[in-house]
């Protein structure tokens, strides 16, 4: 008896250890901050951007640390978010922005194999065409982030890498801002994406992607490019499915060719024909579930799910995409 008692108080204790932050049991910022000079100075960031940038007036900011825990209170529709994102004036400034930068983006689109309509949507939705990069101080906000431990390595690897943007001198640590994930300028790149997608298309010996539109406009159309990109094909398409569509053929995991869609009964959405291209694979995917919309989805969907990892967000990139290239 007294051995099962001991052993309720013990697992009693460890749920409670279980459940505090990360934040309260780890050593103080100030030693993890020092902690941390030295590993950026082993690193090879120079002690001026090491002292600049790890200054002793960081300290954890607490609304970060909310923001990284806050459990979402119920999924909204893919119906909804489409409304929030993919809605009339947005479009309207994507045309206007197409029209005003038509020159650089043609020229972007044709080096790197993007059409420019997908660089003006992404940019429209990450930052709504680059009037809402984030205020935050992208190095006290990773280093909230790694020093309270919930993805320890992952934000300590980002802030490393941040470190070393600074310490390239591609922009200045008082102006760099980004979300409060660390996310940063008007393509919201994370310092590893900006390290290995970023680019000065401009020239000027800095990858600007919080001011200069060039860099911008490229820096996206690199990270698309690199990651399978094929500019003479569409994302995918509204179609109808056949009532006896079966729930095993949908989602990303299923591949066929057109011509295998044709014959299980999908059709375009105006109850036409698919168009049938020799070795183009697809997948069908129905964000708000069966009875809803249905795309037929082909390689540069698969491609945007590599910027970010949510159908509801792919899927409206290409929608929007395709009402900007309709002006």
């Amino acid at each position: 008896m007294k051995r099962s008692i001991f052993t309720a108080i013990a697992a009693f204790f460890l749920v409670l250890l279980a459940g505090q932050s990360a934040y309260s049991s780890q050593q103080s910022f100030q030693g993890w901050l020092d902690d941390t000079r030295q590993e950026a100075l082993r690193k090879g960031i120079s002690p001026q951007i090491v002292n600049e940038a790890l200054h002793s007036g960081l300290s954890p900011i607490q609304r970060i640390i909310e923001l990284d825990r806050k459990q979402p209170e119920g999924k909204i529709t893919f119906a909804t978010y489409r409304e929030r994102i993919v809605n009339a004036q947005r479009i309207a400034k994507g045309r206007q922005m197409m029209r005003e930068h038509e020159a650089l983006l043609n020229e972007v689109g044709a080096k790197y194999g993007v059409q420019p309509q997908y660089i003006v949507a992404l940019w429209g939705i990450e930052t709504n065409f680059g009037s809402n990069t984030g205020g935050f101080d992208v190095i006290n906000a990773l280093a909230t982030l790694a020093y309270d431990g919930r993805r320890r390595q992952f934000f300590t690897d980002e802030l490393m890498n941040a470190l070393k943007i600074l310490d390239q001198g591609h922009i200045k640590y008082s102006d760099m801002k980004g979300s409060w994930a660390g996310a940063m300028g008007q393509s919201q790149f994370m310092p590893s994406s900006f390290l290995a997608y970023a680019q000065d298309y401009d020239g000027d010996s800095h990858k600007d992607i919080w001011n200069t539109r060039a860099d911008v406009f490229a820096s996206a159309a690199n990270y698309l490019s690199r990651s399978g990109w094929k500019g003479d094909e569409r994302w995918g398409r509204l179609v109808e499915l056949p009532s006896s569509f079966s729930r095993d053929l949908e989602g990303l995991d299923v591949k066929k060719s057109l011509a295998e869609w044709q014959r299980l009964g999908v059709r375009r959405a105006n109850g036409k024909d698919l168009p049938i291209v020799e070795g183009m694979t697809a997948s069908v995917v129905q964000p708000d579930g069966k009875g809803n919309s249905a795309y037929l989805v082909y390689n540069n969907y698969r491609v945007t799910m590599k910027w970010n990892k949510s159908t509801y967000f792919a899927t409206s990139v290409g929608l929007l995409a395709d009402a900007i290239a309709a002006y």
